[in-house]
């Protein structure tokens, strides 16, 4: 277990990196096609960290209020607080607010910047159909997001890449729609160019033309990553893999979709929320741009710990 866990933070560590690189060739990029110098990588760093701030501060709201959910009390969700409070103790962390979303689909996702801060939604159709030990199965994944900082770790990442995809979308518009033609702070009385400086600039326009599908990747290897991560060591907060196996089961046969299913916020879930229900099987093309490992992948893995 714990070399598994070793194991997809040392992942999580070199996915990062990459997006920080991925954002960094992006701006050289944009720098080559249409900037002059290190312009570019300039630019890509002032829109990190505007977006950085923003989705810091004000991420968990956005979060929470684009997947409707209402916070519940402890005397209209006694079981629900009860649980969240038990493995709260046992992580060392505060209590997280807890909220409850009325969909019928089987599901939860933790959020907040830090365990100081932190809110831990259930959807209504969990509750419903979660017997006490696989709720703590839920709670306990959702718990190990919250130690982990894992929202935190999202944000970092979703903000990099998607610093890289914005600027790279804008630069290839104004390229194609405002007339581009060359890069405004090169010499413009140059109509010509080195070999290298050519392919150099060649390989700017496929990297900005890419950067969407590259982002993309990019953040749902972390996202798949941190599920991992969170499983084993939700499974070893509750000192028992099997609720979260039987939990992961339930939401796998699961009849119902989720209605509030939202591109944006689909990795912070348990599971992935456009899921065709009752589904078990993942196509290949499913696996690549999935936000989630297939369930019974996540099973497999909890089984053999």
């Amino acid at each position: 277990m714990y070399e598994q866990i070793s194991a997809n933070k040392r992942k999580t560590v070199v996915l990062i990196v990459l997006s920080v690189l991925f954002l960094g060739g992006i701006g050289y990029a944009v720098g080559l096609v249409w900037f002059s110098g290190p312009a570019g990588l300039v630019v890509a760093g002032g829109i990190a960290i505007v977006m950085s701030v923003s989705s810091y501060l004000y991420g968990d709201r956005m979060v929470l209020a684009a997947s409707h959910a209402r916070e519940v009390t402890e005397e209209q969700e006694p079981r629900l607080h009860n649980v969240v409070e038990g493995l709260a103790i046992a992580a060392g962390v505060p209590k997280p607010r807890v909220y409850v979303v009325p969909e019928n689909a089987p599901n939860a996702f933790a959020t907040g910047r830090d365990p100081a801060h932190s809110s831990i939604a259930v959807t209504q159709g969990l509750l419903d159909i979660m017997d006490r030990v696989e709720l703590e199965g839920v709670i306990g994944h959702e718990m190990s997001h919250v130690v982990d900082r894992d929202i935190l770790v999202g944000t970092v990442v979703a903000t990099l890449v998607g610093a890289a995809i914005l600027l790279s979308e804008f630069v290839m518009r104004f390229w194609w729609f405002g007339g581009g033609g060359g890069r405004r702070g090169g010499n413009d009385n140059n109509s010509g160019g080195s070999p290298v400086q050519l392919v150099l600039f060649a390989v700017g326009i496929v990297l900005l033309v890419l950067a969407p599908l590259l982002g993309q990747l990019i953040k749902l290897s972390v996202s798949r990553n941190r599920e991992y991560l969170a499983d084993a060591q939700g499974a070893m907060l509750t000192r028992y893999p099997p609720g979260l196996i039987s939990a992961l089961g339930k939401i796998r046969d699961a009849p119902h979709a989720m209605r509030g299913a939202n591109n944006a916020t689909a990795h912070l879930w348990l599971e992935q929320p456009s899921r065709v229900p009752g589904s078990g099987k993942t196509t290949t093309m499913e696996k690549l741009f999935s936000t989630h490992p297939p369930i019974e992948e996540r099973i497999k893995r909890l089984q053999e710990m």
